[in-house]
């Protein structure tokens, strides 16, 4: 009796912790934070979550193209721009190199590129986990001169070969693009197909991919690519970096359903060995971790122009989280924090993205144009209706959001305005760090 009433103890607290760990995902709180950010213009775009390849969530919002009073809605079919997402793709292209012998990740980039600094002592390895010191021209000005009209590969490289290294092959960590550029190039060479072409037929045609591929210099809108916005006084498209300047490091185009099909099947071992696929882990190879709640998440993160992505995975769950936008206003980061929050049923309070009121009369006094002494730039800061703007020289006007009196900040980067009327100054604080402007006039 007394080992049928363990048992009986036993089940009973199995049922419990397994009913308490299997909850149903709470799709109607998920709704609910997504028509907020939509009904506040916070955000557009596609979230996609599966698990075990089933899928549990799927949510779009927002417009894929504005033109007027003409927009069109976002789909799950909607395209999107994905940036450094794309780094993912190109690593597992040359650990397939690798596998077939065409290529060692040991191989010092000499063999392929001895134009570039350092190349008889950078390996691929080196590249694909950053630490190859080859510098990054993707911010350059000779580079960003090219950002819209486009640039040949031979062009790029040979900026890419006249800049002096930033440090020794393997001593430390800087994100380089221009790596991943150069990984993209070897692909090309190694396999005498375009980039595109050994995508397709490596990757995309192994495990039915049919809305990724590397995008052209321009938006393809008749084939469900979505434009790039910012919220300013209402929806404003933005110009769009030509794809020949970011290539392997960053010009995919994918939905999130086909970035979470494609991650799947790399954790399944369908487009890389087992061995392969835990070298790209331990050693983060393109990609890289997050951690939520003690767990242990796999994949990247992209953004170019407006756009912004977000794709991993979790290993033990078998949980794939792939969002994708082209309009980050409110930043991408707490929209995913928030989505786990609600995943994985743990408090979460939907923003209200009510701001406090301050009277049109107060506001006006922080109108005029700001600069400071050796700043290459000037701050113009207008007033529309109830709303603050803020507007760099040459560059839109970004809506302000009051945090208290005389505070404001960019909902969509990390920056304050501190305002002194008295003193006729604003103080700009980003990352910690202060700049006095004076109001001129």
């Amino acid at each position: 009796m007394i080992k049928c009433k363990t048992l009986l103890i036993l089940l009973m607290a199995l049922t419990l912790c397994t009913a308490a760990y299997a909850q149903p995902l709470d799709k109607a709180k998920l709704d609910q934070f997504f028509d907020r950010l939509s009904e506040k213009d916070k955000a557009m775009g596609s979230l996609f979550i599966s698990k075990d390849a089933n899928v549990q969530y799927t949510r779009s919002i927002g417009y894929s193209q504005i033109n007027g009073i003409d927009k069109k809605p976002a789909t799950a079919a909607t395209k999107y721009r994905i940036g450094s997402v794309t780094k993912m793709f190109t690593a597992a292209l040359i650990f397939q190199l690798a596998e077939e012998g065409r290529l060692k990740l040991t191989d010092h980039l000499d063999k392929f590129y001895p134009q570039i600094p350092n190349s008889n002592k950078i390996t691929i390895a080196n590249i694909l986990a950053h630490r190859s010191g080859i510098h990054d021209v993707s911010e350059d000005q000779d580079v960003r001169t090219h950002r819209t009209s486009g640039i040949s590969k031979e062009d790029m490289m040979t900026f890419i070969a006249k800049s002096k290294a930033d440090f020794e092959p393997d001593t430390k960590y800087a994100y380089s693009n221009s790596g991943y550029f150069i990984l993209g190039s070897i692909v090309e060479k190694v396999t005498g197909k375009s980039y595109n072409e050994a995508f397709k037929k490596q990757i995309a045609s192994k495990i039915g991919l049919k809305d990724t591929y590397m995008g052209t210099g321009n938006i393809d809108a008749n084939h469900n690519e979505s434009f790039s916005y910012r919220y300013s006084r209402d929806w404003e498209q933005l110009p769009i970096t030509h794809n020949s300047i970011l290539f392997g490091s960053g010009a995919m185009i994918s939905t999130p359903a086909d970035q979470a099909k494609f991650i799947q099947a790399l954790f399944n071992e369908k487009i890389v060995s087992k061995a392969s696929l835990a070298q790209m882990m331990q050693n983060q190879l393109g990609m890289t971790t997050f951690t939520y709640n003690g767990k242990t998440f796999y994949g990247h993160t992209g953004g170019i122009d407006n756009f912004g992505s977000w794709l991993v995975y979790q290993p033990e769950e078998k949980l794939v989280v792939s969002y994708a936008t082209n309009a980050k206003v409110y930043p991408v980061s707490n929209i995913i924090d928030g989505v786990f929050d609600i995943y994985y049923n743990k408090p979460f309070t939907i923003p209200s993205f009510e701001s406090i009121a301050i009277s049109t009369e107060e506001l006006e006094k922080y109108v005029g144009v700001y600069s400071s002494a050796g700043a290459p730039v000037k701050f113009t800061v207008t007033r529309d209706g109830t709303k603050l703007f803020v507007q760099l020289t040459n560059q839109s006007a970004i809506p302000l959001v009051p945090t208290a009196p005389d505070r404001f900040k960019i909902e969509s980067a990390p920056v304050e305005f501190l305002f002194d009327t008295a003193k006729k100054e604003m103080t700009v604080i980003r990352n910690g760090r202060e700049k006095v402007f004076t109001k001129e006039g």
